[in-house]
């Protein structure tokens, strides 16, 4: 599917790292950053993309609505869908996301995920210590019980 924005809009929208759903004024799917995508597949919604369908599923999510307006008209809406249930993050929530996201990326490798965080490794140890992150006898990392 091509996309009504720039090449510009696209990558601010894509910049977001909550999901972000954009609609026309007529309510017409058009565009989705891979955040706002994966919430969308996730819905299924038998293809409807209209935001008459989507827009209740996307509330019950804790989606916040905001008009986009051109020259004082309305001329679509945004919607954007929180990364966490309660809508918002704390610092300490963004954080453990950043290093679990990063240790996927390097097949939880220690060393090279520290790395790239621009911390120690023991640094790392500690915080997956404090998040209940464990290494088991084979090498497997698993949460604590």
């Amino acid at each position: 599917m091509s996309s009504p924005f720039s090449p510009l809009a696209r990558a601010v929208l894509d910049s977001f790292h909550e999901g972000v759903v954009v609609f026309d004024s007529r309510g017409e799917f058009l565009y989705a950053n891979e955040t706002g995508r994966l919430v969308l597949d996730h819905l299924g919604n038998g293809g409807g993309r209209d935001a008459d369908s989507l827009l209740p599923e996307l509330a019950r999510l804790g989606a916040r609505l905001a008009p986009i307006r051109l020259n004082g008209m309305k001329v679509g809406q945004a919607v954007f869908l929180s990364d966490t249930p309660s809508g918002r993050s704390t610092l300490a929530d963004r954080e453990r996301q950043a290093i679990l996201q990063t240790l996927e990326t390097t097949g939880w490798k220690l060393a090279e995920s520290a790395k790239r965080l621009g911390i120690s490794r023991t640094t790392l140890w500690r915080r997956l210590k404090g998040y209940g992150l464990h290494r088991d006898g084979r090498g497997k990392w698993s949460q604590a019980s």
